[in-house]
């Protein structure tokens, strides 16, 4: 069973979903065509094939129930923590799962970066955070197959929203941190809220944030807290060049970790995940234990090199997002900051200024460059991003410089880098493809990195 018309094969059933710029109903003859033996929709629709009709708020609800039951409900045969929140849930999702493999629990993932099924991280061909139901489904029922026990979803509040993750069966919720974002959907902080909730209600365990208030809204449900006066409490944090030293509390004891990880910040996301792994079993001390042999997370302050300068790749691509890599980044630069950023075309314009004003206000240099640039020239987004950095006191060629190319852009940055800084390539972080008007790239810009330097 699908939602896309492109991926029926013979006897298979097709949901045709309204959408907001393709509605499903318009390649219902096509599904057909492709041999699906039956339609659900909300039209009036004569396919010639059997077809249920529903009312369109219904259509939803009931692609998640047709998903699970036709996997057989694969959630109810594990144990699966679902992660939720503005900022962190890619990194607190990884490191979770993480913590729960180095343990000896068999855990596949589902999330923004990718998904594994037992076989090691997979890349999506999209940039959805959490997939459709169908997909949900499909992927915890090969986790099911491969004898997996345990799995980690990264719930966005679209698909919260979307009755995505209607039919997962959670046994944990974790909310790391909730600020205004996606409220061009959801309309209001209020709706964004009660997208969210909608995980820690379905649960019947939630790992609360202390420092967030709207997860202190769901505080009277059974959960275990992390963050000042939590459960599991920071005390201390010592950056370093290429990771994390820190202490935290738990009510019996207190612990020393190393994660190798940048970002002062990333500190409390793994605080988040000891603390679910904890709810699934886990002690406190093994979690701690098992940071130091995390991998990070693709694109998210990876770091590529750290001599003679650092190079380090990460997905900010908002002007705090930006200026949240950057901060992160200054303590442990011994030299300069510089980074390389752009902005998407056909999304919000009002942002590109802003970036260019962060770049200058929290590193020493900046390369402006193409992100996504879709139907939109690129030299008109420079623009914008160089009236931001020329507001905040920068010139051309003096502090920043435009080069529409993204793999010249990067080259320029190495070149101008000397020992003791730190280059930022920040925008496409894990992304695959870089979208041009009459192209889209395959793209992978650790590798990328990686033979820019080798070049030298």
């Amino acid at each position: 069973m699908t939602h896309d018309s492109r991926r029926v094969e013979p006897d298979y059933v097709f949901v045709a979903l309204p959408g907001q710029r393709f509605d499903g109903h318009r390649f219902v003859p096509d599904a057909v065509k492709r041999g699906a033996v039956a339609v659900v929709g909300a039209r009036e629709l004569e396919p010639g094939v059997f077809y249920l009709r529903l009312p369109e708020a219904g259509l939803r609800p009931a692609l998640a129930r047709l998903a699970a039951d036709f996997y057989g409900r694969p959630s109810e045969k594990l144990w699966v923590a679902g992660v939720t929140g503005t900022d962190g849930k890619t990194t607190t999702t990884f490191l979770l799962h993480h913590l729960l493999a180095a343990t000896g629990r068999r855990t596949g993932m589902i999330g923004t970066v990718g998904y594994d099924v037992g076989a090691g991280l997979a890349f999506p061909e999209d940039h959805f955070t959490t997939p459709e139901a169908p997909e949900v489904q499909g992927l915890l029922a090969r986790m099911v197959e491969g004898g997996l026990t345990h799995a980690v979803l990264e719930a966005s509040s679209h698909a919260l929203a979307q009755h995505r993750l209607d039919e997962v069966a959670f046994d944990l919720a974790v909310w790391t941190h909730l600020s205004p974002e996606h409220l061009d959907f959801h309309r209001s902080m209020e709706d964004y809220f009660r997208a969210k909730a909608l995980l820690v209600e379905r649960a019947p365990l939630a790992v609360l944030n202390t420092a967030c208030p709207y997860a202190m809204r769901l505080a009277d449900r059974p959960h275990l807290s992390y963050g000042p006066g939590g459960d599991i409490e920071l005390l201390e944090v010592e950056e370093l060049a290429d990771g994390l030293d820190f202490t935290f509390k738990s009510p019996t004891s207190e612990y020393r970790a190393r994660l190798p990880m940048l970002g002062r910040y990333n500190a409390e996301n793994a605080l988040a995940a000891i603390a679910a792994a904890h709810a699934a079993g886990v002690s406190v001390a093994d979690a701690a234990q098992a940071l130091e042999g995390f991998a990070g997370v693709p694109g998210r302050m990876q770091v590529i090199q750290t001599a003679p300068f650092r190079v380090v790749v990460d997905f900010a691509h908002t002007p705090k997002g930006l200026a949240a890599t950057l901060s992160a980044l200054r303590p442990t630069t011994k030299g300069r900051l510089i980074v390389v950023i752009g902005s998407a075309g056909e999304r919000d314009p009002d942002k590109r200024a802003p970036l260019g004003r962060r770049a200058m206000e929290l590193a020493d240099l900046a390369v402006f460059t193409e992100e996504d640039s879709r139907s939109e020239p690129v030299e008109k987004i420079l623009v914008e991003m160089a009236r931001g950095a020329e507001e905040a006191g920068g010139r051309e060629g003096e502090r920043f410089w435009l080069e529409p190319d993204r793999e010249r852009a990067i080259a320029l940055a190495f070149d101008l880098a000397h020992p003791g800084d730190t280059v930022v390539l920040a925008g496409k972080g894990h992304e695959r493809t870089l979208e041009r008007a009459t192209e889209t790239l395959s793209w992978d810009e650790v590798a990328l990195a990686q033979r820019l330097l080798r070049q030298g």
